[in-house]
């Protein structure tokens, strides 16, 4: 119905001479989070508002929440903390400097690190990543079993560029705990886009081609709020060359 109505409206906006409006153009917005940081919460409340609100008119965003494992021997464990996570914080830090490892951080499209519960700082940095041309990607996603099926139509690597890289990953809405200790303790801390698992899939080939893959799928997790998440990110660089995201059904 959301679809039809759409049609709708660009119909009659172009048979009135308006142009229609340009498509926001997907910008990838991760967190880097932990349960055991005060300064967290309201950087996790700035990401749901992303989220929800899409206040940036020219971007459609697309949040990860990475939750990193330094904070969990002060007082409270983070049970989404991955060591994988902290892992891949540091690997930006080669590119924004040693001192660049801290929550709550935000890197927008690979590009730019920004602290996390910064607003302005974080919209200004959506709003330019927005100004790039993505590359064109487009993904399915559906669960059979225990497996997250993923199929990806995925572009050629650009001419004369890096390696550029496929990855992929499972992210949760709608989380909450009662934290019991530590810097929050006796705080209810709510999450979206929580990362419940983050693979690097493949590279661009010099042709375009369609892949399907697989991911694991817990349990554990429950099926209420999952999505699927796809990025392009260069080896080098790692500037977000495309990002796309779907809800597993």
């Amino acid at each position: 119905m959301k679809s039809l109505l759409t049609a709708a409206v660009l119909l009659a906006m172009a048979a009135q001479g308006r142009p229609a409006p340009a498509p926001r153009v997907p910008v990838l917005v991760e967190l880097f989070t932990s349960e055991g940081c005060s300064s967290c919460p309201a950087a996790d409340a700035l990401l749901e508002s992303l989220q929800r609100e899409q206040p940036v008119e020219s971007a459609l965003i697309i949040p990860v929440g990475l939750h990193v494992d330094y904070f969990d021997h002060a007082g409270w464990k983070d049970a989404f903390s991955s060591a994988a996570f902290t892992e891949r914080q540091r690997t930006y830090s080669e590119k924004f400097g040693p001192d660049s490892v801290f929550t709550p951080q935000i890197v927008v499209n690979g590009h730019e690190a920004v602290v996390g519960n910064e607003s302005d700082l974080v919209r200004r940095a959506i709003t330019s990543a927005a100004t790039r041309s993505p590359l064109p990607l487009s993904i399915a996603a559906q669960t059979a079993a225990d497996r997250l099926r993923l199929t990806i139509d995925m572009p050629a690597a650009p001419a004369n560029t890096e390696q550029i890289q496929v990855f992929a990953a499972i992210t949760q809405d709608g989380l909450s705990t009662v934290v019991k200790a530590g810097e929050n303790g006796g705080r209810t801390m709510r999450h979206v886009a929580v990362a419940r698992k983050l693979e690097r899939i493949h590279v661009l080939g010099r042709a375009a081609r369609v892949i399907d893959t697989t991911m694991p799928v817990s349990s554990r997790w429950g099926s209420d709020g999952l999505n699927a998440v796809v990025w392009l990110q260069g080896s080098k660089s790692r500037q977000v060359y495309a990002a796309a995201i779907r809800p597993i059904r």
